[in-house]
């Protein structure tokens, strides 16, 4: 009964039920370590992406900003000429 082992009628191999856990054990850490190897390479080329801009992401928001006040500036002014309201 070394091998099998009885549970409520429920035969276990336990030599398999061993194998099978060592394995998940050696797949899910083989796993947590690639996945830290592709999280540190995304990571290495974002920065690298970074720096090699021409401007700064805040740089680029504040214009994009600012175009979008331009243009609804623009967009409202045209619409009070066209509609002849004093606001």
């Amino acid at each position: 009964m070394a091998t099998n082992q009885i549970f409520n009628g429920f035969r276990v191999n336990r030599s398999l039920l061993t194998g099978g856990a060592v394995l998940t054990a050696i797949g899910t850490a083989l796993s947590a370590a690639g996945a830290t190897m592709v999280c540190a390479a995304l990571i290495t080329a974002g920065r690298g992406w970074l720096r090699s801009l021409e401007a700064t992401p805040t740089a680029l928001a504040q214009r994009a900003l600012r175009e979008a006040r331009v243009a609804s500036t623009a967009g409202w002014e045209a619409w009070r000429a066209e509609h002849g309201s004093p606001n």
